[in-house]
């Protein structure tokens, strides 16, 4: 199933208790960020459905929040990912199924650089998080 992700779907509220990002106006929307769920490590996970979207009239999947940020982290767009700890999901509430869903990467060719980013970002949460993960039976 094809879903907008990315900084297009960081922008679409969702139902999660998330912030989002705020800068609707200044993203282009005629062809916002399209993926497949069947494409995806993550499926249909996170994903909403008949949502609207700026300048369009029809409804559609939209990520939710999390599932953005991880499809940004699946992609290696690091840019449009930077802030989201503090700014775009703002609620620990959140780390663990974001963590565990982020372990799911381990084999994506940018796994050095998305272990890098979660320590920048996520700080000492995710290396806890990850000495535990290898503790783990």
């Amino acid at each position: 199933m094809k879903y907008i992700s990315g900084i297009h779907a960081l922008n679409t509220p969702c139902s999660l208790n998330t912030m989002g990002d705020w800068h609707v106006s200044s993203l282009q929307w005629d062809n916002p960020c399209m993926y497949d769920t069947e494409e995806s490590i993550f499926g249909d996970f996170g994903i909403e459905y008949n949502k609207k979207i700026p300048e369009h009239t029809e409804a559609y999947p939209v990520a939710n929040h999390i599932r953005a940020f991880l499809d940004l982290m699946d992609h290696g767009q690091f840019g449009y990912a930077q802030g989201t700890n503090r700014d775009f999901i703002a609620n620990q509430d959140y780390n663990e199924i974001i963590f565990s869903k982020v372990l799911l990467l381990k084999n994506n060719k940018n796994w050095p650089e998305i272990k890098d980013f979660m320590n920048k970002e996520f700080k000492m949460d995710w290396v806890k998080f990850l000495k535990e993960d290898i503790k783990a039976p």
